[in-house]
């Protein structure tokens, strides 16, 4: 059981605002499961499952199939891809479905560290945040439906590692249901309705070695290459429409006297468009050596397309309306930079809203962490979203 060293009294954060008459028993609900779900959390963030650890995310899907198990009375289907597990439950002809993983980014043995721990009003402990914590409020919340029919859970390995094996699941997902509700954690609070593509790039320059004080004119210097490729790169950047293009990894040369011959680059693009990520495809592949002994070879593209705002509109709206029924107050949305699997839903065609999951900080941070106050009242919203949803789907 999960010993709190200073008892958080529940809901306390939205018990300091006016309700609605009744509004509140959906937040109570959830706050008497708020110790359980605690329970629950410790035991799946005591379940390290760095993404490329293929067994350790085996047995925190072991984990996770028991949790669920227990609350929703019915064991997932195991989907393996080359090796790796992911969990599904689907009840009835699915309609609307959440989407979450159990992959993290800290490899085993990181909770010798910083293991689970509840102190005052913040839990602590390796993925909690991102994203334990949304997958334990998605099971309690879909197990607290009266029916369950047209909902179905799809709980991954791979999103830290840019989902090599559950993409194609994932995009067949978003084909068969109305709306997607991503379990990511929030963003202070706030939904995600809008996340930049990315695209990812690697530069190879290959020139030509030679001593670099006998005779540095019969090389090509592949790092100065590299050096105005740099410049290059940068220069395709458009702040103005939220496109970045970031050099991040560079290497060249292969001994101090040598003139270098070869050098490579990474180079990591954010854009909100597939518009510009285009632009920038095309752009990167034009791109060309100065000296015309040197050889460029440039790899890679868009990897994620962006989730764009028109794919969420219409769920934020669903959701700030059911916030406000609950006595919530304003659900805030956020544009963020980094990309999620609601990236691959959206790019389906699929409503989807994301940041559903945990309030809290510090993802992939030393600070991770939840703000345990504000589990009922979030678990509460994403209950009542999927009632909404169920009752009155989302038009394609």
């Amino acid at each position: 059981m999960v010993q709190l060293a200073n008892r958080v009294v529940a809901c306390r954060a939205y018990r300091r605002r006016v309700h609605p008459i009744g509004a509140i028993s959906a937040i109570d609900r959830f706050a008497a499961e708020r110790d359980t779900m605690l329970t629950s959390l410790q035991r799946l963030v005591a379940a390290e499952s760095p993404s490329n650890d293929i067994e350790a995310c085996r047995r925190c899907a072991r984990v996770l199939d028991d949790i669920g198990n227990a609350l929703l009375g019915e064991a997932p289907a195991w989907i393996e891809r080359d090796g790796r597990v992911h969990l599904r439950w689907t009840f009835g002809e699915p309609r609307v479905a959440l989407l979450g993983h159990f992959d993290t980014v800290w490899p085993v043995g990181t909770l010798a560290a910083r293991p689970f721990a509840v102190s005052s009003d913040r839990a602590t402990g390796a993925g909690i945040f991102d994203m334990k914590a949304g997958l334990v409020q998605g099971l309690h919340a879909v197990a607290a439906l009266e029916d369950r029919a047209g909902v179905e859970m799809l709980f991954t390995s791979d999103e830290e590692i840019a989902s090599p094996t559950s993409r194609a699941l994932i995009e067949d997902l978003a084909r068969r249901v109305d709306a997607v509700l991503v379990l990511e954690p929030s963003q202070h609070g706030a939904v995600k309705v809008a996340r930049k593509g990315i695209s990812l790039y690697h530069l190879e320059i290959a020139g030509r070695a030679a001593h670099a004080g006998l005779e540095p004119e019969k090389g090509v210097n592949a790092l100065a290459e590299l050096a105005r490729l740099v410049i290059a790169v940068e220069a395709l950047a458009n702040h103005a429409l939220g496109t970045t293009v970031t050099p991040t990894v560079a290497s060249a040369g292969i001994a101090i006297n040598v003139v270098p011959p070869v050098a490579a680059l990474h180079v990591d693009v954010r854009a909100r468009t597939i518009a510009e990520q285009e632009r920038i495809d095309t752009a990167m592949h034009a791109l060309h050596p100065v000296s015309p002994d040197a050889r460029l070879v440039v790899t890679g593209g868009p990897d994620r397309p962006p989730l764009e705002e028109q794919r969420s509109r219409e769920l934020y709206n669903r959701a700030s309306a059911v916030a406000a029924r609950l006595g919530m107050g304003d659900l805030h949305a956020v544009e963020v930079g980094g990309g999620s699997d609601g990236n691959l839903t959206a790019a389906i065609g699929t409503s989807t809203l994301d940041g559903l999951g945990a309030v809290g900080g510090g993802a992939h941070a030393d600070d991770e962490h939840i703000v345990v106050s504000e589990i009922p009242a979030r678990t509460a919203l994403l209950h009542a979203l999927i009632q909404d949803l169920l009752r009155d789907p989302i038009s394609r």
